[in-house]
């Protein structure tokens, strides 16, 4: 896809959405079911059932889907898509290329071992590895447009209020 084919094919959806904001608000829905005596959950993909399961370091034995590699392997997957489309709008060859997150977690606050230690990752890194012959200031630009309109990364960065309630069945 070029510039341009993606140009026309977005206009008119960023047409309907400056005549109508209300038509922007899309809600996503992802249902997980509890799996017993497993300790897992099963979630329905794009791409088929994934049955989560506890990370090695909490107990698991890497049989199952970890939630943890699977938030990292969004934010990768939602930043290549963005950075290609980026790339695309702007008119910059992308020859190939990898994106890279790894996260930092000590497991010892999930577990509950020490009150101290925070649950969840602590650091994440992102890594772009980008084959282009565009020159370095445009790259860094489009990692920096990407970084921007990434929604998993946004989504990161600037958390979004959780609400949480209980169904009984």
């Amino acid at each position: 896809m070029n510039a341009e084919e993606l140009r026309n094919l977005q206009a008119p959806i960023k047409q309907r959405y400056k005549d109508d904001p209300s038509s922007a608000m899309v809600t996503m829905r992802v249902e997980g079911d509890l799996v017993q005596p497993k300790l897992a959950c099963n979630v329905q993909t794009f791409a088929g059932l994934a049955e989560a399961g506890l990370h090695p370091a909490a107990g698991g034995d890497a049989t199952q889907a970890c939630s943890g590699d699977m938030l990292l392997e969004a934010l990768a997957a939602c930043a290549g898509v963005t950075l290609n489309a980026v790339a695309t709008a702007m008119g910059i060859a992308i020859k190939g290329g990898k994106v890279l997150v790894e996260g930092d977690m000590d497991f010892r606050g999930t577990l509950g071992t020490s009150k101290e230690t925070p649950v969840g990752f602590q650091d994440i890194r992102m890594t772009f590895a980008i084959d282009s012959d565009s020159p370095a200031d445009k790259i860094e630009n489009l990692v920096r447009l990407t970084e921007r309109y990434c929604v998993v990364y946004q989504t990161l960065t600037n958390p979004p209020r959780i609400t949480q309630k209980l169904k009984h069945l």
